[in-house]
């Protein structure tokens, strides 16, 4: 059994450094991601602390951070909205009672994670098809792309749409000093980004670009958007708080829940599901860029425990982070020690260094992020899309698209489905029978390729029991039975041929199809041939494999 703690540190200053430079782009993330949710900052930070930390140290995946995220922010709204409502109507009001209501939604969010990882649920992320893990990096990538450019300055002030007045937006654009000298320093940070990595790989570039963005706009007095100002502008003090408290009052306020479970319950199934979509896509994705293989198992118990923890001491929940793992994986974390440090680091930022945070510019931040949305995107899918069947083309188009429109959790779900009715119906048309005659007059059907839900109305197609003579054998050596569909189909046809009174023989099945199809009827003993060639295969194929 491999220790609680392995993989936690191979280079300690390539994980200390990569994990301070994930917990700077951490910040704007979880209050942007707080604010969506209508909730103050702090708690966001707090979440991100709490989901940082336990999956660091307990994950399945060293070098995957975890913290707020948008895709669980959005899910949030209507609850805490109406548990605002209803805290505001009681005889005696209750302030944010949507937020106490987050907390105690969370833990049974954690519980559902848990649950998914003590029954082994977290493997299946296996069977998700490659045409829909090109889709969801490439609509992650436009996601947050979008993200980051509502931290830019208005471009115009004017609220006529500019194909009324194209010259007059035109030149408010360009007479919009804040707006350019922004996107001057989000180009700078993107070049020192591309560049360092050519002179030196000693220093994660992400942390240098943004060092040294800050001191230009701080040393030199520049009129630029700040950390602070983003936090004020959306109606937050600032980043200074003190340690999470454990949130006893939660647990007094199960009464205002009388008539709300359902909502409550639906929530946290929604929430639990995409965290653990997202989070297991990303450790997928983090797998093929390490070249390493993590437990999708664990990472859901340790999701789950995260989870529970943000409803016990007042976090938001949340969930992996796509953005933040690729900048901790490039910037050279690969161990447990850069979530760690991550985590860590935000806590003492929110303790200890709030002013000086505060100061960071957002560009320096969007910049990162933009390099982040580069190396995110699956630029091959461009030069591939004419040269793979147009169904898959269609699934990548489709993942991306609906990623952007609606959220990743749906995206992949439609995904999986597309892809696995494209490759039920090619199994279906693909099953064969090759008919042949054996001397002393009995009909054989040689049957080719599987049997299953799918392929049943073209197996039947095959038969003919009227015309077929007395004696009919069916070979499965080159066939392969995988479901109970597939059971039931040849039980129904058996059963035709017998009450026609003819002689039918079924051979070469695995011994888990003859005990199924004794098990329906009896007689069949006399209709099954044993052989020592039989298949030895299950019903259903097994995906329950030992898990590294």
């Amino acid at each position: 059994m491999k220790p609680i703690f392995n993989n936690f540190t191979e280079n300690p200053k390539n994980d200390i450094l990569s994990g301070l430079t994930v917990a700077l782009a951490l910040v704007p993330e979880a209050v942007a991601f707080a604010f969506v949710a209508g909730i103050d900052p702090l708690v966001g930070l707090y979440g991100a602390f709490m989901m940082g930390i336990v999956t660091a140290l307990f994950g399945g995946r060293p070098g995957m951070i975890s913290g707020a995220t948008g895709a669980m922010a959005v899910v949030m709204v209507h609850m805490i909205q109406k548990g605002n409502e209803v805290g505001d109507a009681l005889a005696t009001p209750i302030e944010n009672l949507g937020l106490q209501w987050l907390f105690i939604t969370l833990l049974f969010v954690g519980a559902i994670q848990i649950t998914a990882g003590i029954f082994k649920l977290g493997k299946f992320v296996r069977l998700i098809p490659h045409p829909v893990m090109m889709g969801f990096v490439n609509g992650l990538a436009i996601v947050i792309f979008l993200s980051q450019l509502g931290l830019f300055p208005n471009v115009v002030s004017t609220e006529t749409p500019f194909w009324n007045n194209l010259g007059g937006w035109f030149s408010e654009l360009f007479s919009n000093g804040n707006f350019w000298l922004m996107l001057a320093f989000v180009g700078l940070t993107m070049a020192i980004m591309y560049f360092l990595p050519k002179i030196t790989t000693k220093v994660p570039p992400a942390l240098v670009a943004i060092i040294v963005v800050a001191a230009i706009v701080i040393f030199g007095g520049l009129e630029l958007g700040t950390v602070g100002s983003f936090i004020r502008e959306g109606g937050g003090t600032g980043l200074e708080g003190g340690l999470p408290t454990f949130q006893f009052q939660i647990f007094s306020l199960l009464d205002t829940l009388n008539g709300h479970w359902g909502l409550i319950i639906s929530t946290a199934g929604i929430l639990a599901a995409v965290g653990l979509i997202e989070s297991l896509m990303t450790l997928n994705l983090v797998d093929d860029l390490t070249e390493t293989r993590g437990s999708g198992n664990r990472e859901c118990v340790a999701q789950g425990s995260a989870n529970i923890l943000n409803g016990l001491f007042g976090g938001m929940g949340g969930c992996a982070m796509i953005g933040q793992s690729i900048i901790n994986v490039e910037s050279g974390g690969r161990g447990r020690l850069s979530g760690a440090v991550a985590a860590v680091a935000l806590l003492c930022f929110i303790l200890f260094a709030a002013p000086l945070i505060e100061q960071i510019p957002i560009a320096a931040l969007v910049g990162v992020m933009f390099m982040v949305v580069i190396g995110t995107f699956a630029w091959s899918s461009f030069r591939i899309i004419n040269k793979i069947p147009l169904a898959d083309a269609f699934v990548l188009i489709a993942v991306s698209a609906i990623t952007v429109w609606q959220d990743l959790a749906v995206a992949v779900i439609a995904g999986v489905i597309m892809s696995a009715l494209v490759f039920a119906w090619k199994n279906a048309t693909m099953i064969r029978a090759r008919k042949t005659i054996k001397p002393d007059g009995t009909k054989v059907y040689s049957i080719w390729g599987p049997l299953f839900f799918g392929s049943i109305q073209n197996f039947n197609s095959k038969f003919d029991v009227r015309t077929d003579p007395d004696k009919v054998e069916i070979d499965f050596i080159e066939s392969r039975v995988n479901d109970h569909s597939g059971i039931e189909a040849l039980h129904s046809l058996a059963n035709k041929y017998l009450d026609a009174g003819k002689e039918i023989k079924l051979t070469h099945l695995s011994p888990e199809c003859k005990a199924l199809l004794l098990k329906a009827n009896p007689r069949f003993d006399t209709v099954i041939e044993t052989a020592i060639d039989d298949p030895r295969y299950h019903v259903v194929t097994d995906l329950m494999d030992a898990e590294v």
